[in-house]
């Protein structure tokens, strides 16, 4: 007899609309598990950019991952952090995969078929909530990889939320001069503050980014008005690593006199390649095993502060679009 399983897919239906989704999934092929889900973390950042349909529809939901290999045309399935447990297997598939509590870049749902190499094994010392947070964890070792920051470096970190935050968090374990970090929400700054910025503002006035004179500035906003403060606060031959992703946003940047005499570098950084420059000696592999470690080091699950049933995704999403000032970190809870 074959089995199946009902699950429950969220579903960006169009700009500001969210359904679920109900599916019949087939047994598992040879070469195939079934998962089901016990966490799935909302990256609000890029998520709210397909809630508020700010992505450019001529591009892939994400090019370099299987489950999100689609074009941006609604209604689609979106998200990427997903914690569930191997249920079962294919009959190809190495029995030590039943039972696996397994990481996937995978759209919210309440249950997925795929294939072990497209899971990752969550280590048995690592909680769910931490392990939900790999892709933000990742994404910040590689912004402080790609600056490569260095001793005695002033170093500035535009944006604060959970990827920011983080970013913060690491580079708090260098011994720089000083650290400053920006962000117009108090939470944030409170948060920020912790994890170990020695001064945070809400906003920098040209002066002061003039005075700041930073070696490093990491523009993490979101905003790509904020390059304009990020440039202002660096120093001659200082860098601006670019983490944010702007989806359809412009903003008229100044290329001008300080940037343009200051020899000021503008380093564009995305997680889901590794620089070049790294290529030598570092993968994949070694880097994810990084950000276990950080996970492990910094435990950011003090930055959720907000779960919701996956029923509630209107209310989850419209709270992170409309009430930042409240919120940090939203995950999905699949368990009752």
């Amino acid at each position: 007899m074959t089995h199946t399983t009902e699950c429950t897919a969220l579903l960006f239906a169009a700009p500001y609309q969210l359904t679920l989704k109900q599916e019949t999934l087939s047994a598992p092929s040879p070469d195939q598990v079934l998962v089901q889900t016990l966490v799935s973390a909302i990256s609000a950042g890029t998520e709210l950019l397909f809630y508020r349909g700010e992505v450019p529809e001529s591009m892939t939901v994400d090019a370099t991952l299987s489950a999100l290999g689609g074009a941006v045309t609604y209604p689609l399935k979106y998200g990427y952090a997903l914690v569930g447990v191997v249920t079962a297997i294919g009959a190809a598939v190495d029995p030590r995969w039943q039972g696996q509590r397994v990481f996937a870049f995978h759209p919210h749902t309440t249950h997925f078929l795929t294939t072990p190499g497209d899971l990752i094994a969550v280590p048995d010392d690592v909680t769910n909530e931490q392990a939900v947070l790999l892709p933000n964890m990742e994404t910040a070792v590689n912004f402080v990889q790609d600056g490569a920051p260095m001793l005695g470096e002033r170093v500035v970190v535009l944006g604060q939320g959970v990827v920011g935050l983080l970013t913060t968090a690491l580079l708090a374990q260098f011994p720089l001069a000083h650290l400053l970090t920006v962000d117009r929400l108090a939470l944030r700054r409170t948060r920020s503050t912790i994890l170990g910025a020695q001064t945070t503002y809400e906003a920098i006035t040209p002066e002061a980014a003039t005075a700041i004179s930073a070696d490093l500035v990491f523009e993490l906003t979101g905003n790509p008005a904020a390059l304009n403060t990020a440039i202002a606060s660096t120093g001659y031959d200082g860098r601006v690593l670019i983490g944010s992703w702007y989806g359809c946003k412009r903003a008229e940047i100044d290329l001008g006199g300080h940037f343009h005499r200051s020899r000021i570098r503008l380093i564009s950084s995305q997680v889901s390649t590794i620089a070049p420059h790294h290529l030598g000696r570092w993968t994949k592999a070694r880097r994810f095993d990084l950000a276990w470690a950080m996970l492990r080091k910094i435990d950011p699950t003090h930055l959720v502060t907000h779960r919701f049933a996956l029923h509630e995704a209107p209310q989850a999403y419209a709270l992170l679009d409309q009430q930042a000032e409240d919120v940090l970190q939203v995950l999905f809870c699949y368990q009752e």
